[in-house]
């Protein structure tokens, strides 16, 4: 029983011990094709775009932002708010409903104030 107890506590010291950074999932990181170089922009990975294409959305502060499509009569077709982190945030733009055309995507604080705007090509 003591041997048993004694292998339970060596094993929880040996988790306790592990470094966090190991456990933890990495981030995604922002490519080469993402990266911005100001403080605060948008930038999608490729200006051609099927069904999906990866965005960088960037901020100087955590926050909430909207983000807009707008078709070639510049009107919003899409709009979502969501909220971000300081730095650099990779995410996923879904475009299968759209149909083939051209678009602007923009970003907006949270008082409506652009960030920054895009075009890109539905294919």
């Amino acid at each position: 029983m003591k041997k048993s107890l004694l292998v339970i506590m060596c094993g929880m010291l040996l988790v306790a011990c592990t470094k966090h950074d190991d456990i933890l999932p990495e981030l995604p990181k922002a490519s080469e094709a993402l990266t911005i170089k100001s403080a605060v922009g948008i930038k999608l990975e490729s200006a051609f775009v099927t069904s999906e294409v990866a965005m960088n959305v960037k901020l100087e502060t955590a926050g909430t932002v909207t983000i807009k499509i707008f078709d070639i009569s510049n009107r919003v077709v899409s709009k979502e708010a969501m909220t971000v982190k300081a730095g650099d945030n990779i995410l996923k733009v879904y475009t299968s409903a759209l149909p083939s055309s051209a678009y602007r995507i923009g970003l907006y604080d949270s008082n409506g104030k652009e960030l920054g705007i895009t075009d890109f090509n539905k294919l």
